[in-house]
């Protein structure tokens, strides 16, 4: 069986380094399934996933669906993404999310806008959960309540959030919670 395995690998690999691609997606994997099956019949029947693994254990790169592929391709816009240690880091992070996305819908990059969204998912459940710690100073939970309800607000309406901002900064009930804010602005 190894034997057969060891030839089933060889295959694989003598048939992709004949597709000749630099990127393995599921497209190009099916490609080769079934260039496989065509030209060795039974003995060529194999699996996608095999396939992939094959390919990966041989260092090809392999992406199995857009999430993973856009992760990988915008490695770095998400790098070092999400702070909130202060109104200010927060409201900069949200900025920065925003741009991206914005950046990824207008080249029509859905996985990516997805991740964005998922970026700031995960800020809002940080800010939320730091909220609830007892042993976190309450100004500080006030903080991440109000970052929490700014994540949600951007989440909901992404266009009206900065002009919403504004005029939350500007509230009276803003100011009586955060007045070191105002004199940092």
């Amino acid at each position: 069986m190894t034997e057969d395995l060891k030839s089933k690998k060889a295959l694989i690999l003598e048939a992709a380094r004949e597709i000749k691609v630099q990127q393995w997606t599921p497209a190009e994997i099916d490609q080769l399934r079934r260039r496989l099956l065509a030209e060795h019949g039974e003995a060529g029947k194999t699996e996608m996933e095999y396939i992939a693994d094959v390919l990966k254990d041989a260092g090809q790169k392999v992406t199995i669906n857009q999430v993973e592929e856009a992760e990988e391709q915008y490695e770095e816009e998400f790098e070092d993404l999400l702070h909130f240690k202060t109104l200010e880091d927060a409201e900069v992070s949200i900025m920065r999310l925003d741009e991206l996305m914005r950046k990824f819908r207008e080249h029509g990059e859905r996985a990516a806008v997805e991740r964005v969204l998922n970026v700031a998912r995960l800020g809002k459940r940080r800010a939320e959960m730091i909220s609830r710690n007892r042993k976190v100073e309450p100004q500080k939970r006030a903080e991440k309540v109000e970052i929490a309800g700014w994540f949600r607000i951007w989440l909901e309406t992404p266009d009206a959030f900065f002009d919403w901002l504004d005029v939350r900064k500007q509230s009276p009930d803003f100011r009586a919670k955060f007045p070191q804010s105002e004199s940092e602005e």
